[in-house]
């Protein structure tokens, strides 16, 4: 019987607790962990990759003393990027149970990137076909994970997520985050009544947010009643086989209200394609000084 090279017998010998605290939780190089085991810098580099543990740049943890096992406790500051990533976290993300790995999943790979950018991460952007094809970006960063368990995040949240800890100054940011990953924006040409009268054509627009969650989807609400002044609608698609599909629905003249609080720059971080469709409500439209009479005028 063929047995592995001696080589292969070290690398596995290191174990993955012992390399993520050395590597994650004191910041240590490859160079400094590969001279603990007395290994060369290429071992601990295939074993990190064995254990698909994403490597950081070069060198220790910037702003961080080496010896410190608390170097990890980063303080995070509250910014339109980071805003931003946390409602993609929140609704398209995933916190593993190691209390280390992230993981963002969607079928837009522009969104991905824009999301590395926001949170500066290097992490490679992978394809992944469980339960269906999608692109796939996951890392370990500790302190990150930590820090959105303390606002309110946790692992397997889809159904027992609520309120987080999002300052209002921000929140427009974090609900748009929200809506790019489980949000939909819709317009469409009503000409359902031309047959009553060919002027009867109505422009809808539609801003909405879902969630197996009722928590969270009432927290939501609630707070853009408190900042924005709207109430939106809230239904339920139940299903026997799988879990209830809660909705947020805003429409006419709520949707156009909350299209322009949340994309209140050209340079905000978001999703181009959904940017695209709500790109012309978001400049008022002009009241003619006359008009036609009928339903009110959506401006």
């Amino acid at each position: 019987m063929r047995t592995a090279p001696a080589a292969t017998n070290v690398r596995v010998a290191i174990s993955e607790v012992e390399l993520r605290e050395l590597y994650i939780a004191q910041g240590l190089t490859t160079e400094e962990i590969a001279a603990r085991f007395g290994v060369a810098a290429t071992t601990i580099s295939r074993r990190m990759r064995d254990l698909e543990l994403d490597a950081r740049r070069r060198g220790p943890v910037p702003g961080t003393r080496r010896s410190d096992p608390a170097a990890v406790r980063r303080d995070f500051q509250w910014s339109a990027q980071l805003a931003y990533a946390v409602g993609l976290i929140a609704t398209d993300g995933c916190l593993g149970r190691d209390n280390s790995h992230i993981t963002m999943t969607s079928k837009d790979t522009d969104l991905l990137e824009t999301f590395r950018r926001c949170l500066d991460i290097t992490a490679r952007i992978t394809l992944t076909t469980n339960p269906r094809p999608c692109h796939r970006l996951q890392w370990c960063d500790s302190a990150f994970h930590r820090w959105l368990s303390d606002i309110g995040l946790m692992p397997a949240k889809s159904l027992r997520l609520g309120s987080l800890r999002v300052p209002d100054e921000w929140f427009r940011d974090f609900l748009r985050g929200g809506i790019d990953g489980d949000g939909s924006i819709i317009s469409y040409v009503d000409r359902y009544n031309t047959f009553k009268k060919p002027g009867y054509v109505y422009t809808r627009v539609y801003l909405s947010l879902v969630s197996a969650s009722p928590p969270f989807i009432e927290w939501i609400r609630e707070t853009l009643q408190r900042l924005v002044g709207v109430t939106g609608d809230v239904g339920v698609r139940r299903s026997e086989k799988r879990n209830d599909i809660w909705r947020l629905r805003y429409a006419k003249r709520e949707a156009l209200l909350l299209l322009r609080w949340m994309y209140y720059s050209p340079e905000v971080p978001c999703l181009r394609r959904k940017h695209d469709i709500a790109a012309p409500f978001l400049t008022p439209a002009i009241r003619p000084p006359q008009r036609r009479r009928g339903r009110p005028m959506v401006v």
